[in-house]
């Protein structure tokens, strides 16, 4: 169950809303009148709760649920228990997402605090909240109901569409956001680029990041994730795009929509990504690629050439998945006998001995 005191509910939902919030089929003859107060955890739910279900791994905690409707997928429903209503869903995980964002929706009362600094020709919409300790710069601009976390910095000239976050101790400047953009605790957003002319001789030269950082529309950007401004044109997020926490993207990078970036994925500069690609965990991109739309990028993969749209690639350096699995294969094959048992080697052996002898001298 979630912890009221940090996270704020409303009192309930109708089967009926549910139905329609959740993208959910109700099984005929059900009274959409019924009222559910919670969502809950297949093991933790009661009678007035909606859980969900969509890992094979829940399969059995679901047939012992004591929820009142659980969300499922169609070839779960023989696990749901009697009693239980089954609340059919194409996309169950989306469905749960959409359910439990109605029973707990973004709400804050409206305030600027005392000890925030909001320049005067600052303009906010209605409804914003500054917590203490931020600062909004001249000719900031933010939409309706937006909320600026403690010790945030939005600096001059940053422009916010509505219902957009900025959390404590995140930077934003050089930046144009769309309207639900959710910048995360100690991101930051827009600081030059690292733009730099080498020399030999003289050393580096720094060379002035003239560019910006454009957002569109319900963007996340992960805690102490960087997203540098343009050397010269725009570095561009594009809109539905989810970056998770720790992830560089260089100056001119430009982001399809709806891209996905987990954990400690490094874009060095001006790469162009096409709409829903997706990078693993530590995947490293070299400058001024082109990926292409649906791309699909595996954990710790190293991308040195342009990436053909749909292709699913693993390895450092990367290749097709099925390339990368040949390559595993061949190596086991290689250090294996017969047995399965890995090949004994004289020169290891031998390299062995010769370091512990030295060691004793």
């Amino acid at each position: 169950m979630a912890d009221p005191r940090f996270f704020k509910k409303i009192e309930s939902l109708t089967l009926a809303q549910i139905e329609s919030i959740g993208e959910v089929a109700l099984p005929e003859g059900t009274d959409k009148n019924r009222v559910f107060t919670n969502v809950a955890g297949l093991a933790e739910a009661g009678a007035d709760d909606v859980s969900w279900a969509f890992i094979p791994k829940a399969r059995e905690d679901l047939k012992n649920t004591k929820a009142g409707a659980v969300i499922v997928p169609e070839k779960f429903l023989e696990y749901v228990p009697a009693g239980c209503i089954a609340l059919v869903a194409k996309d169950a995980h989306r469905s749960y997402g959409l359910v439990a964002s109605a029973f707990y929706p973004r709400t804050f009362e409206p305030m600027i605090s005392d000890k925030a600094y909001v320049d005067q020709t600052a303009k906010l919409g209605a409804g914003c909240r500054v917590e203490a300790g931020a600062y909004i710069g001249p000719n900031a601009e933010l939409g309706d109901g937006c909320l600026v976390g403690p010790n945030a910095v939005i600096e001059e000239g940053v422009q916010m569409g509505s219902l957009c976050t900025v959390g404590a101790n995140a930077t934003v400047s050089h930046c144009k956001a769309g309207h639900k953009v959710y910048f995360y605790p100690g991101c930051h957003v827009g600081q030059d680029g690292f733009g730099f002319a080498m020399s030999p001789e003289k050393g580096p030269q720094k060379v002035p990041q003239l560019g910006r950082v454009i957002i569109g529309d319900d963007v996340e950007i992960g805690s102490s994730t960087c997203v540098d401004r343009g050397a010269m044109g725009d570095t561009v997020i594009g809109s539905g795009t989810r970056i998770d926490n720790l992830v560089q993207v260089a100056h001119n990078v430009k982001l399809g929509r709806c891209c996905v970036l987990v954990s400690q994925v490094g874009i060095a500069g001006s790469c162009e990504f096409g709409d829903f690609v997706v990078a693993g965990g530590q995947a490293g991109f070299a400058g001024h690629l082109k990926i292409g739309t649906g791309a699909q990028i595996g954990a710790q993969s190293g991308v040195m050439n342009e990436v053909p749209a749909g292709v699913v690639l693993l390895g450092s350096p990367a290749v097709p998945h099925k390339d990368y699995l040949r390559q595993v294969l061949a190596v086991k094959k290689l250090t294996q006998t017969k047995e399965g048992k890995p090949k004994f080697s004289w020169k290891l052996w031998m390299r062995e001995v010769w370091n512990k002898w030295k060691k004793k001298q």
